[in-house]
């Protein structure tokens, strides 16, 4: 379960949280297309060890490899999941894989 208590976290998580405030209040995102909209929380998962940023839209942003906040997209057919830099996915959050399957059909 998914906690924003920060007596649960260790010196590690909240280090890496407060880099993670850090890029938000700096608007350190990788590219234009990342956002988040309104009523931003951060939240931790312990089962995955991962600091993210969650909208009331249930967008997720997390800190990438170069230090960047990027969206964390996830296909609601197959369940793939990363970095929008990292897996291609159009526009209603499906991945491009289950789009091409989708229109094949």
């Amino acid at each position: 379960m998914n906690t924003q208590d920060l007596s649960k976290l260790g010196y590690r998580e909240i280090d890496l949280l407060a880099d993670l405030l850090k890029a938000y209040s700096d608007a350190k995102w990788n590219s234009k297309n990342d956002e988040l909209g309104d009523e931003v929380k951060w939240e931790y998962n312990p089962n995955s060890d991962n600091l993210f940023l969650v909208d009331e839209d249930y967008r997720v942003a997390m800190i990438n490899d170069d230090g960047k906040l990027e969206n964390w997209l996830n296909c609601g057919n197959c369940g793939k999941e990363g970095f929008r830099s990292e897996v291609d996915f159009c526009d209603d959050s499906t991945c491009k894989e289950c789009d091409k399957e989708e229109k094949s059909k």
